[in-house]
């Protein structure tokens, strides 16, 4: 069977500005883009992400909770959220397009539109709890495109999967009480933001973290991710996988010390494509978290699409 791959972004992502230094700067999507016109991603299918609505993005965050950022925008300067998480005057025009997008590439890999999809737009999101905005955060879009696809196209069983360097605290509090979705975390402790022990497994043990150690490798990753992630995703049965694709757990990233290469990232997106390809039609949908050496993360992304491109 053919694999149609969508691509979604939007030049939004560029505008959502941080002051110099800091590490979640629009150089990553730059970066990504540069890695994306290569010949050999010709094939994929290209569209740019639609600005999300407010009831959109309470599927995840309470009203008011979205109205407090929407009243924060900036109209110059910079705004601290807190310590490391700001918006700029463009952030949340980005922020809004991220979930848009997100949702939008639920609603092509559950048409039948594309067989998977990748959304990179900045700024992340798994940081963001249901009230609390964090960790360079202010949406979670990757929690707000499963609850999407459950309440929309009806799916009964949706794995948020989650391989970012750092612990998805947002989806985690996100999900908690969901018997309906498995929230798998692979991620560095000790290491922000303090969260995701292997004890903390929800109201309906449907939350699986499975903790990495500074100095773990590509063998322990691939060890630990097939015994603590993928064989409880294999008995879950999703109906579709959404993936929080963050890929600073590759060896140059300057923000932990774990020590994946980019081929880590190709065998980790083929393997849960098995899986989907057995209980969810080969539905997955992957949204860009963090990624902060820009060499690692083209080299990133570049073995992440190779794979969901079937190669």
């Amino acid at each position: 069977m053919s694999v149609t791959t969508l691509y979604v972004s939007h030049p939004a992502a560029l505008d959502h500005q941080m002051p110099e230094g800091h590490p979640e700067r629009s150089d990553r999507i730059r970066a990504v883009e540069a890695a994306l016109e290569k010949e050999r991603f010709s094939g994929l299918l290209r569209e740019s992400a639609p600005r999300a609505e407010t009831e959109t993005v309470a599927l995840a965050h309470p009203v008011p909770y979205v109205e407090a950022i929407i009243a924060a925008s900036p109209r110059s300067g910079y705004i601290q959220i807190d310590s490391d998480t700001l918006m700029s005057p463009g952030t949340l025009d980005a922020a809004l397009r991220g979930v848009g997008g997100a949702v939008h590439a639920v609603d092509a890999v559950m048409s039948g539109a594309c067989s998977n999809a990748f959304v990179a737009m900045r700024p992340p999101g798994h940081h963001a709890e249901r009230m609390q905005a964090m960790g360079f955060c202010l949406f979670n879009s990757a929690a707000i495109a499963v609850r999407h696809a459950r309440e929309r196209h009806g799916a009964s069983r949706v794995a948020l999967v989650d391989w970012d360097v750092h612990h998805g605290n947002g989806s985690q509090d996100i999900f908690w009480d969901d018997a309906a979705v498995m929230y798998a975390s692979t991620h560095e402790m000790p290491l922000f933001p303090g969260t995701g022990a292997v004890g903390e497994r929800g109201t309906h043990d449907t939350i699986v973290n499975v903790p990495l150690r500074a100095g773990d490798d590509s063998a322990i990753f691939r060890e630990k991710f097939e015994k603590g992630v993928l064989s409880r995703l294999s008995a879950f049965a999703p109906d579709l996988i959404v993936i929080s694709a963050g890929f600073d757990a590759h060896r140059l990233d300057p923000l932990a010390s774990v020590e994946l290469d980019e081929a880590d990232f190709g065998w980790a997106t083929r393997k849960l494509m098995e899986i989907a390809d057995k209980h969810a039609g080969g539905r997955i949908v992957s949204v860009l978290e963090g990624g902060y050496s820009l060499d690692g993360l083209a080299r990133s992304v570049t073995a992440h699409m190779d794979a969901l491109m079937g190669r």
